[in-house]
C-alpha cells in the first residue's frame, strides 16, 4: 500500500529498541517540503528517546525508494528566498541524520534519485535490493546535487560523486553502488532484504547504547561545519533554479 496524500505520509513504529520510520508519497516517494520537515522533526525526537538504540529508514510500496524533492514545488519557485528554503529541506534532513545519536540503517528497496541518493548516503549502514539503482540527474534540469554532495562523497568518494553527477543521464546499478560503498549488502528480493534487516538491527540494538552513540560520533567526525555548509549549498541550487536555462529545462521535462 502507498499513500495518496498530496503532502505524503510519515509513520514510526518502535519495537524492541528499534524505531522504524516509513515515509511515502504518491509521486514515487518524493519529498514535498512539509514531509522533509516532518522527517527532520521525527529524527530529532527519536534521537532523544532513551528507549531506542537503532533507527531504520524505509519508504512505502514496491516501486522507487525515493525520487528526491518534489518536482511540483521545484517548478513553483519564483525567487531566491523560496529557492534556498526549498533546497534547505534536504540539508536539514541530512544534518538531522548526521547529528542523531542513534545509528541509522537504510532499507533501500528500489531506485533512488537525487535527494534519495543523499538519504541513502546519510544512513550509517544501508541494505538494498538488486532493484536499487541510483542516479544523480540534477544536471539534466540545470542544477546540481550540491546539498547532498558532501553526504555522497563521504560515503562513496569523490570519484563516484563525479561519475554520477557528470553522467546525469545514467543509472548506476545496485552492485555498482555496493562496490562504491553506498550499500553494505544487496539482495535479490525484498523478502531476503527484510529478513536480514531484522536480524541485523536486532543484534545492533542489543549492543551497549553508549558504545553505539560513541561510534556514531566517530563515524561523523569532521562534519561539524555541515550546518552552515549545506545551507550555503542550498543557496547555490536556489539561485540556479531561477536561471533561464533551468526554467526552460524544467518546462521541457514537465512536458
Amino acid at each position: 500500500m502507498t499513500t495518496d496524500r498530496t503532502d505524503g505520509s510519515l509513520y514510526t513504529k518502535i519495537q524492541q529498541k528499534v524505531a522504524t520510520i516509513e515515509f511515502g508519497h504518491p509521486a514515487s516517494n518524493s519529498f514535498p517540503s512539509v514531509l522533509l520537515q516532518r522527517l527532520t522533526d521525527e529524527l530529532n525526537t527519536l534521537g532523544k528517546n532513551p528507549d531506542i538504540n537503532v533507527i531504520v529508514l524505509r519508504s512505502e510500496g514496491e516501486g522507487a525508494f525515493c525520487a528526491g524533492a518534489s518536482f511540483d514545488e521545484l517548478i513553483a519557485i519564483t525567487n531566491l528566498k523560496e529557492g534556498e528554503k526549498f533546497f534547505s529541506g534536504f540539508a536539514n534532513v541530512i544534518n538531522a541524520m548526521r547529528k542523531c545519536p542513534k545509528l541509522i540503517v537504510g532499507r533501500i528497496h528500489g531506485k533512488a534519485v537525487g535527494g534519495g541518493v543523499g538519504l541513502a548516503a546519510a544512513c550509517d549502514y544501508a541494505m538494498a535490493t538488486v532493484d536499487s539503482a541510483v542516479k544523480l540527474s540534477e544536471f539534466v534540469i540545470g542544477i546540481g546535487p550540491f546539498v547532498i554532495a558532501n553526504a555522497v562523497e563521504r560515503k562513496m568518494g569523490t570519484a563516484a560523486l563525479s561519475e554520477m553527477t557528470l553522467a546525469a543521464h545514467e543509472w548506476k546499478n545496485a552492485y555498482w553502488a555496493q562496490q562504491k560503498g553506498l550499500y553494505a549488502k544487496v539482495f535479490e528480493t525484498t523478502a531476503e532484504l527484510d529478513k536480514e534487516l531484522e536480524i541485523f538491527t536486532s543484534k545492533l540494538a542489543s549492543y551497549n547504547p553508549e558504545a553505539l552513540a560513541s561510534m556514531k560520533k566517530v563515524l561523523w567526525e569532521n562534519t561539524d561545519n555541515w550546518d552552515k555548509l549545506l545551507v550555503q549549498r542550498a543557496a547555490i541550487s536556489g539561485k540556479l533554479v531561477l536561471s533561464e536555462f533551468t526554467k526552460n529545462a524544467l518546462a521541457a521535462f514537465k512536458k
